[in-house]
C-alpha cells in the first residue's frame, strides 16, 4: 500500500446554479484518486450556514482509480438531493487515503467557467 493521500478531507466553498444553457448544467464534483492498495469506501457531509447538515451521501473508488462524484446527481441514504442556489461545504471521509480535488463548472453567464482547486 502508498502512503499518499489521506482520509479526511474539506471543501469549504460548495455552490451549484440552477441554471442550465443547452446540455449543460450548472454543477460541481469531488475528483478523487486512489492509489491505497484497496477500494475506497467514502461518506460525503454537507454543512449549511442556516440548517441542519445533510448526511448520508456515499460514494467508491477504485485501486488506481479516479473517480468524479457529480453532486448534482447524488441522492443520500433518505432520498434527498443537494440544494441548489444554496451555499454549502463538504466532508469528505474515506475508509483508505485518497486524494481529493473540487471542481465547479458554472454556466450562468455566455462565457462559461470552470475552476477546480485541492480540498484541504
Amino acid at each position: 500500500m502508498r502512503d499518499i493521500g489521506k482520509n479526511t478531507w474539506l471543501i469549504p466553498d460548495g455552490y451549484m446554479s440552477d441554471t442550465a444553457k443547452g446540455t449543460l448544467v450548472s454543477h460541481e464534483s469531488v475528483c478523487v484518486l486512489n492509489l491505497s492498495g484497496d477500494t475506497a469506501h467514502i461518506d460525503l457531509t454537507l454543512y449549511f450556514e442556516d440548517r441542519e447538515p445533510l448526511r448520508g451521501f456515499h460514494a467508491t473508488c477504485g485501486h488506481e482509480r479516479t473517480h468524479h462524484i457529480r453532486l448534482d446527481k447524488q441522492v443520500n441514504d433518505d432520498g434527498q438531493t443537494i440544494p441548489r442556489d444554496i451555499p454549502y461545504a463538504i466532508l469528505v471521509e474515506s475508509d483508505r487515503p485518497i486524494v481529493v480535488q473540487c471542481s465547479r463548472l458554472d454556466v450562468t453567464q455566455p462565457e462559461y467557467a470552470l475552476m477546480t482547486t485541492i480540498a484541504y
